[in-house]
């Protein structure tokens, strides 16, 4: 059988040689991808599609890790970007673009009456807690969900190799959904900040995130909303628009601005007015072409029913998603979650089958049916009623061959590859 990833295997192998793991993203590495049966190497995006260092093409579900929400080089994003590319895209002076996309994120975001820019999320969410920090005068930090690699969060993780125990002290992780795990936290000591993806995988329960929010500001807290992935994707206006419920800080990136670089701490102007002494300063903070990005992708999420097309379209996966699951037969193993923005599947435990063996299956099945998916559905402007038919008859293939295999070992037969191993879970 010819293998249809050569080009992805020696670009790997090249790549390990002068970059850790052979990618610059832990997400985009081998640790994530099963070798042997998946792409590495992108060569180029247009609308919902990918295609490979290979030429394999895909319908692409991970959307760059939700960067991606026009959909891959769209248009307007384009033109804008060119048409800064020809006055310069960094200066001696700060530029007008910093206030305009400022202005159009107070416009658009609840909680948001000034805003500081920085590149990735984890400068963001680094930025708002430090401001968090400096307000209440403490330093803990109660933490849900993902919220970057810098050593104040990832500390409070097993990936915590390099970070000093005294900083990782400092983070407390509670449940989502779960007022009572917050309480114990807030009560044992006092907090600077509590900072929580608003949702992840599951909806907040009747009165979880106004809870959270009261529980916070009645021990003295800020209440930080980790909009990175939720953000300009949920609403226009991020979760904290779409739930109602405005946190007194709140970190954007991903699809601020369609895939460039860029990420953006707000909040209430009594708090964000402390970056003046606060050190949050980037050599790249006013790059002007991930702004303009920025600004064309706003205005286009204001202009045409970005939101809701992702929204529609995502519902409609979800429902037929759940009745391939249920004709299948397969409730027992697998189940949907999430919101149609930013849906899961999700592979149940099971004394049937290896929970990794799983999920290892499914990748290469997915990855060689021309779906890109790391076990998410990461909706896109671009995606069309064409792409999830291509996807559904993916998972009808799938669900096929997991009912064939009705012992583990079998399974495992079918594999093409070594199963993934478990690495560190976030959410």
């Amino acid at each position: 059988m010819t293998n249809r990833y050569l080009n992805s295997e020696a670009l790997l192998e090249r790549a390990q040689r002068s970059v850790p793991l052979g990618s610059q993203t832990f997400s985009k590495s081998y640790t994530q991808f099963p070798y042997g049966v998946s792409p590495y190497f992108a060569k180029r995006g247009k609308g919902s599609h990918l295609w490979d260092v290979d030429g394999n093409e895909y319908i692409d579900y991970i959307n760059s890790l939700a960067a991606i929400t026009l959909g891959y080089n769209d248009q307007d994003v384009i033109d804008a970007v060119k048409k800064q590319l020809d006055d310069g895209t960094i200066f001696s002076l700060s530029h007008a673009l910093e206030t305009e996309v400022a202005e159009k994120i107070i416009e658009m975001v609840p909680c948001a009456e000034m805003v500081r820019f920085g590149k990735n999320g984890s400068d963001a969410t680094a930025g708002a807690v430090r401001i968090a920090r400096a307000y209440t005068g403490r330093d803990h930090v109660a933490v849900c969900g993902y919220h970057g690699w810098q050593d104040w969060y990832i500390g409070s993780t097993p990936r915590n190799l390099g970070v000093p125990e005294a900083t990782r002290k400092l983070t407390h992780t509670f449940s989502y959904n779960d007022l009572d795990s917050l309480q114990l936290l807030l009560d044992a000591d006092k907090f600077a900040a509590v900072i929580l993806e608003p949702m992840n995988v599951h909806e907040p329960k009747d009165g979880f995130l106004e809870g959270v929010k009261q529980l916070a500001h009645d021990h003295g807290a800020l209440l930080i909303f980790d909009e990175i992935v939720t953000g300009f994707r949920f609403s226009n206006g991020g979760a904290q628009e779409y739930f109602d419920v405005t946190p007194d800080l709140a970190t954007f990136g991903k699809g601020l601005a369609n895939g460039y670089p860029i990420s953006a701490v707000t909040g209430k102007r009594e708090y964000m007015k402390l970056m003046e002494e606060v050190f949050f300063s980037f050599t790249f903070g006013g790059e002007t072409l991930s702004l303009a990005a920025a600004l064309a992708t706003l205005k286009k999420l204001q202009s045409e029913p970005v939101i809701e097309t992702i929204r529609m379209r995502g519902l409609h996966l979800i429902e037929r998603l759940e009745g391939l699951i249920k004709n299948h037969g397969l409730d027992d193993f697998f189940s949907v979650a999430g919101n149609p923005v930013w849906s899961f599947f999700l592979i149940k435990e099971s004394s049937s089958f290896d929970a990794w063996d799983m999920k290892t299956f499914f990748l290469q099945e997915m990855f060689s049916s021309g779906i890109l998916t790391l076990t998410t559905h990461i909706m896109s402007y671009a995606h069309t009623d064409e792409d999830i038919d291509m996807l559904m008859n993916a998972y009808d293939s799938f669900f096929q061959k997991v009912k064939s295999a009705d012992s583990a070992e079998k399974l495992h037969a079918l594999l093409q590859c070594e199963p993934l191993q478990p690495l560190f879970k976030v959410r």
